[in-house]
C-alpha cells in the first residue's frame, strides 16, 4: 500500500493532453464539480478541448515534444494555472514515469498509478518477467537487456519464426513488426527501433513468439490506495491493423463464463504483483484455447467506454476518486455485466490509399444525437483544424444494447448516420468491417483486416437514378436557400410556371467516370426529372436532420447532402457518393491529380532512402519512408520504371505536395 500523501482532495484538474480523451476527462471533472484546466499548441489554439475547459494554457509550438511532451512545460502550466492534480489521458506523458515523478515533486497530485508502478509494468520486458515470477501464462520469448543484432537473431532462432519485434516501451502497434524468416529480421528490427525511438525515445527491443491465428483479448482494472483491486471484465479488440485496435467490444464474444472468470482472475494477479493504483488494462493473447500476458497498460485506455457501457461505472469519475484517496465505490461481488457495447474508432485517414492519414479542416461534422445506446465521444467540431503533427483519431462511435448482434447493428447505424467533410475518414470502412458476415460470426483473428481489406474497401458505388437525381435536387434547393426564396420555388413542390415547359440540364461525373446528366423539366405542370428515357415525378422538403426527403414516382428517400463549390456529397440508402458537377456556367475547377506522382502526402520528416537512383522498380517496389502523424508511410513506384531522380534526403521535413521521387517508366 502507498502512502496516502500521493492522494488528496483537490478542487482543480489540469488535463495534459488533447482530443477526445481531454473532452471526456472534462465531461466526468465537471460533473463532479471541478475546475478543468485545458493545456494548447499553437497548432491547437481553436481546439474543441481548449473551448470545453475553464481555463486553457499555451505550451508551445505544434510539434508535440515542444507542447504535449515537454514535462516542464506542463508543470509550468500546473502552476500557472493553479491547478493541483494532472490527469494525462492516453499517449503522450500517460506512462511516463519522469513524468508522474515530476508531478509529485511539484505537489500536484497525478491521477493515475506511482512511477515506480509504470517502471514495474510500463516495460514489457520487465513486466513479463515480474509476471513469470507470479505465476501469470506468458508468451514464450526474448525480453532481455542485451539488445545488439547477434543477440536478438539468436533468440529469434531459438523462439522459431514468425516472431513478433516489438518496442518494449511502446503501445499502439508502433515499433512492431511481424517477422516471418530470418533474412526479414534485420531490416524489421532497424525500422521497429527507428519507430520507436520517434514514438517513445526508447528503441529496446523485444522478440515473442507470433501466435497464429490470435485474438486479443485485454481485462479492464482499477485499485485504490487502500489495498483494494478490481476487475471489470473483459474486452476483446482482436479487429486490429498494423497492431492498431479498430473495432473493440465488451465482453469479449469469444469467452465463456469459466474462461471469462479466469483471465480476469489473471489480471488481478498481475497487477497485484505491484500492489497497482489506479485505472490500468492487461493484455492477453489468445491461440483460442489459451490466454498468454502480453503487458499492461498503466494508464486508461481508449476503448473505456465499453467498459463503462456494460458496467454502469464511469472510469474517468472512479479514476479521481481514487486520487482522492477514496475507497473504491463497488465491491467485486457488486460488479455485473449488462448487455453488450462496442466501439469503432473514427480515423482522419483514407483507407483506399493504404490508410495514407488526411490533415486539414473539418468543413462539414454531423453526428446523430446520442441516444437508444448510442454514445460519441469526439475531439473535433465542424470548422477544426486536423493537424499531421498528432495522431489522426477523430471521434469514437460506441453502442450498447443488450444483444451483440443489437450492438453491431445500432454503432452500424450511428456509422451511417455520420458526415464528416473536408478531410477523409474511415466512416465506410468501419461500417464495412461491422457488417462483415465473419464478424458478426466472430470468425476473426488479428489478421482478418489485412486478409479482408479489399473486401472492406471497395471501389465507389456507381450512383444511380436515385443518386442523380438527389443530386440535382440538392442543387436547387441550394440555389433557393442562397436566393432566400425557398418557400416559392417553382419546381421543389408544384413546378408550376405561368409560360411554356422548360428544360435545364445537370452533369455530373464520378471520379473519372463518364459524363451523366438529368433532366429537370418544369412549366405548364408538375416538375419532373429525367434520365436517359426514363422520366420522374418529384418532389423535395427539408428533413429534421440537416438533409431532405426526396420524392421519386411516390416514394420518398432520405438524402443527406453537402454541397462545396462544384463537388457534391450525397449519402442514401444506397451508400456515400462523391460527385463533380460540371456546371456549363461557372467553369470546371476540378484539380486533376496524377497518380503517378511521387509527392509528400501530407508534411513529414524523410526517415530512410529505401532505393537508389538509377535502380529498376517493379510496381510497388518501396523508395523511401516518411514519417507522417507519428506513423510510418512507405513511399513505392506506382509502376515499373528505373528510379531517375530522388529529390530529398534523410531527414528533411517536407511538406504536403512536394515532389520526392521520379520514376521513368518502362518504355512498353
Amino acid at each position: 500500500m502507498k502512502s496516502s500523501a500521493l492522494y488528496r482532495r483537490f478542487r482543480t484538474l489540469l488535463i495534459a493532453n488533447r482530443g477526445e480523451i481531454a473532452c471526456r476527462v472534462i465531461r466526468s471533472a465537471r460533473a463532479m464539480g471541478l475546475r478543468t484546466v485545458a493545456v494548447y499548441s499553437e497548432a491547437d489554439r481553436d481546439a474543441m478541448h481548449v473551448a470545453m475547459a475553464d481555463e486553457a494554457v499555451l505550451l508551445g509550438p505544434a510539434r508535440a515534444r515542444d507542447s504535449y511532451l515537454n514535462i516542464e512545460r506542463v508543470i509550468e502550466a500546473a502552476r500557472k494555472s493553479g491547478a493541483e492534480a494532472v490527469h494525462p489521458g492516453y499517449g503522450f506523458l500517460s506512462e511516463n514515469a519522469e513524468f508522474a515523478e515530476a508531478c509529485a515533486a511539484a505537489g500536484l497530485v497525478f491521477v493515475g498509478p506511482t512511477a515506480d508502478m509504470m517502471r514495474a509494468m510500463g516495460s514489457k520486458s520487465g513486466s513479463k518477467m515480474l509476471m513469470e515470477k507470479a505465476g501469470v501464462p506468458l508468451v514464450p520469448g526474448y525480453h532481455g537487456e542485451a539488445q545488439d543484432e547477434a543477440t536478438l537473431a539468436k533468440a529469434a532462432d531459438r523462439i522459431g519464426f514468425p516472431v513478433l519485434v516489438k518496442a518494449s516501451a511502446g503501445g499502439g502497434g508502433r515499433g512492431m513488426r511481424i517477422v516471418r524468416s530470418a533474412t526479414e529480421l534485420a531490416a524489421a528490427i532497424v525500422s521497429a527501433k527507428r519507430e520507436a525511438k520517434a514514438a517513445f525515445g526508447d528503441d529496446r527491443m523485444l522478440i515473442e513468439k507470433f501466435v497464429q491465428n490470435p485474438r486479443h483479448i485485454e481485462v479492464q482494472v482499477i485499485g485504490d490506495s487502500q489495498g483494494n483491486l478490481l476487475s471489470l471484465f473483459e474486452r476483446e479488440c482482436t479487429l486490429q491493423r498494423r497492431h492498431q485496435k479498430v473495432v473493440e467490444e465488451a465482453p469479449s464474444p469469444t469467452l465463456n463464463a469459466m474462461q471469462r472468470d479466469a483471465v480476469c482472475a489473471a489480471a488481478r494477479k498481475a497487477a497485484s504483483a505491484v500492489n497497482y493504483v489506479g485505472a490500468g488494462t492487461i493484455e492477453f493473447v489468445s491461440d483460442g484455447k489459451d490466454v498468454f500476458f502480453i503487458e499492461m497498460n498503466t494508464r486508461l485506455q481508449v476503448e473505456h467506454p465499453v467498459t463503462e457501457l456494460i458496467t454502469g461505472i464511469d472510469l474517468v469519475e472512479w479514476q479521481l476518486r481514487v486520487a482522492f484517496g477514496e475507497k473504491l465505490p463497488l465491491a467485486q461481488d457488486k460488479i455485473r455485466l449488462n448487455g453488450h457495447a462496442i466501439e469503432a474508432r473514427v480515423y482522419a485517414e483514407n483507407p483506399r490509399k493504404n490508410f495514407m492519414p488526411s490533415a486539414g479542416r473539418i468543413k462539414t461534422w454531423r453526428t446523430p444525437e446520442p441516444s437508444n445506446g448510442l454514445r460519441i465521444d469526439a475531439g473535433y467540431r465542424e470548422g477544426d483544424t486536423v493537424s499531421p503533427n498528432y495522431d489522426a483519431m477523430l471521434a469514437k462511435v460506441i453502442a450498447w444494447a443488450p444483444t451483440r448482434d443489437a450492438a453491431i447493428e445500432r454503432l452500424n447505424r450511428g456509422l451511417e448516420d455520420t458526415d464528416v467533410r473536408g478531410i477523409v475518414t474511415n466512416i465506410p470502412f468501419l461500417s464495412a468491417l461491422v457488417t462483415h458476415p465473419a464478424v458478426r460470426a466472430n470468425k476473426i483473428d488479428t489478421g482478418f483486416i489485412e486478409r479482408e481489406l479489399k473486401n472492406l474497401t471497395p471501389s465507389p458505388a456507381v450512383p444511380g437514378d436515385l443518386e442523380l437525381c438527389a443530386a440535382a435536387a440538392a442543387i436547387m434547393r441550394e440555389e433557393e436557400k442562397a436566393s432566400k426564396a425557398e418557400a416559392h420555388s417553382p419546381w421543389l413542390t408544384s413546378g408550376w410556371m405561368p409560360v411554356g415547359r422548360r428544360q435545364r440540364v445537370f452533369t455530373f461525373r464520378q471520379g473519372q467516370e463518364a459524363e451523366r446528366s438529368v433532366s429537370l423539366h418544369y412549366g405548364s405542370g408538375p416538375a419532373k426529372l429525367s434520365i436517359g428515357d426514363r422520366e420522374f415525378a418529384f418532389a423535395s422538403s427539408p428533413a429534421d436532420d440537416g438533409g431532405f426527403d426526396l420524392t421519386l414516382d411516390g416514394v420518398k428517400s432520405r438524402i443527406a447532402a453537402i454541397i462545396e463549390g462544384h463537388e457534391l456529397y450525397l449519402r442514401t440508402r444506397n451508400g456515400r457518393f462523391d460527385l463533380h458537377w460540371v456546371d456549363p456556367f461557372g467553369g470546371d475547377d476540378e484539380e486533376q491529380v496524377g497518380e503517378d506522382k511521387i509527392v509528400a502526402p501530407l508534411p513529414g520528416t524523410v526517415v530512410a532512402l529505401l532505393a537508389q537512383v538509377g535502380a529498376t522498380l517493379e510496381k510497388g517496389a518501396p523508395i523511401l519512408t516518411l514519417e507522417v502523424m507519428k506513423m510510418e508511410q512507405t513511399l513505392r513506384a506506382p509502376f515499373a520504371g528505373t528510379l531517375k531522380a530522388i529529390k530529398c534526403k534523410v531527414g528533411d521535413i517536407v511538406q504536403e505536395g512536394v515532389e520526392l521521387a521520379e520514376v521513368e517508366p518502362v518504355a512498353s
